[in-house]
């Protein structure tokens, strides 16, 4: 399966010449060992893959005994692995190394001594528990690993030939015809359902069949409740509570997280570190309210007042069902007979916020609740920075008539006011000085 992280690593490979070890972060189940093993194979001469969440006692003894002596080092990992590396030309992987932080203080001296290139792969990788006691390399060149997004899902899914047609439409604003977009709407209804985690893409992609594709995400839940259990320490109930009513919070009309709704005396600073940690560990991405976009999203960001989303649509729609069976998530019926309703608007800002987040864009929204003017009140769905100005992005249901919020938003800041988008349901259209594009297309934003 083709990732859009495979362009970046080569161009990695080519500029830092071995002055640096690339780090690919991400959740688990994310791709980073499938594509470290891809890149390496492809890229260079040999390669060696050290798997640190099931090491072998040889090779950790090399680490603990021969770090000093590179020379003997090099000569054993040959050895262990019956691989030959030559320099320059090999690359060699460490393999979750969040599980033997040693290895990652090493790359210092790896890269130091210049005859190989080396890649890491990690979870939960900045965690305290996983940096303890060790001196963070600064020669790694960090890479943020995603879900797939909807061009990758195409690709998988053998439609290579639509992505430069969309492309083309997108950049010039121009219509897809009715024909092409039902057909994209309907490949990216599937997208919502099977997500972008890739044993699940790979699965739909051979099977078709969205019940094997379900159990597949709840297995990847389960996962990462034990992760909870295992790695969050002090903060446990905290972070399981916020994962467990992520579906809730995202169902409601406005869907700023509610700490009342976990518990009546629930105060933010009790909370920082658990949604913190659930951020670090890429399970969730957190959208913060910017008041006063106009000086910086986030010099200005409210951090009392944020919005909580799952960090991969399709784990939403398994997680808000999960103890149910797969004919009766209700979500998947309605996606798939063009029915949603009530929990449109929920899935719809989920997979925005993913394809943003994939993009390199921070999250941020903008609220403003006046008590004592009613028309004052206002909400933007989210904010990029395009340009050196604001744009803001509101996600629309196909039968929406009125834009307010982003109207009374773009008078209250218009001299720092860029393109506006709304993301809907219908093909691509300007109307009043508004950008309106299909909803997959926020992929190229």
């Amino acid at each position: 399966m083709k990732r859009k992280i495979y362009n970046k690593l080569k161009t990695w490979k080519e500029r830092s010449n071995g002055k640096s070890a690339a780090l690919i972060d991400g959740a688990r189940r994310i791709g980073k060992s499938y594509i470290a093993k891809e890149f390496a194979q492809n890229e260079y001469k040999s390669f060696i893959l050290i798997d640190f969440s099931y090491p072998n006692p040889d090779v950790i003894k090399c680490f603990e005994e021969d770090y000093y002596d590179l020379n003997t080092f090099f000569q054993k990992l040959e050895y262990i692995f019956n691989t030959h590396l030559y320099k320059r030309e090999s690359l060699i992987i460490f393999d979750e190394v969040q599980a033997y932080p040693k290895a990652r203080q090493l790359i210092k001296h790896l890269v130091a001594d210049g005859r190989y290139d080396y890649l890491e792969t990690g979870s939960l990788i900045s965690l305290h528990q996983n940096v303890k006691d060790i001196l963070i390399p600064s020669e790694e060149q960090h890479f943020k690993m995603y879900p797939m997004d909807f061009e990758e899902f195409l690709l998988a899914l053998n439609h290579d030939l639509a992505i430069p047609f969309l492309k083309e439409c997108f950049e010039n604003k121009k219509p897809l015809g009715s024909a092409v977009h039902m057909k994209m709407l309907r490949e990216f209804r599937k997208y919502l359902l099977v997500g972008g985690m890739p044993q699940a893409v790979l699965e739909y992609s051979q099977s078709e069949n969205f019940e094997n594709v379900d159990m597949i995400k709840k297995q990847i839940l389960s996962l990462y409740n034990e992760d909870i259990g295992k790695y969050s320490g002090k903060y446990k109930q905290k972070v399981s509570l916020i994962l467990k009513n992520i579906p809730n919070e995202l169902a409601k009309k406005e869907k700023k997280f509610k700490l009342s709704n976990l518990s009546e005396n629930a105060r933010y600073r009790d909370y920082t570190d658990a949604f913190a940690w659930l951020e670090e560990s890429m399970i969730v991405n957190l959208c913060l309210n910017s008041t006063e976009p106009t000086i910086g999203f986030r010099l200005s960001a409210n951090l009392t007042s944020q919005k909580c989303y799952m960090g991969d649509t399709g784990l939403l729609i398994t997680h808000a069902f999960k103890d149910n069976e797969y004919l009766d998530n209700t979500l998947y019926k309605s996606i798939l007979l063009d029915k949603l309703n009530i929990n449109e608007g929920m899935l719809m800002e989920n997979i925005v916020a993913q394809m943003l987040k994939a993009n390199g864009h921070e999250l941020f929204f903008y609220s403003r609740y006046d008590k004592v003017n009613k028309e004052n009140n206002m909400e933007i769905d989210f904010l990029i920075s395009k340009n050196g100005k604001v744009s803001p992005i509101e996600v629309k249901s196909s039968s929406y008539n009125k834009h307010s919020s982003l109207d009374k938003f773009c008078k209250k800041f218009s001299k720092n006011i860029g393109e506006k988008y709304i993301l809907y349901t219908k093909d691509v259209m300007i109307k009043d000085g508004i950008t309106h594009l299909p909803i997959y297309m926020c992929m190229f934003l």
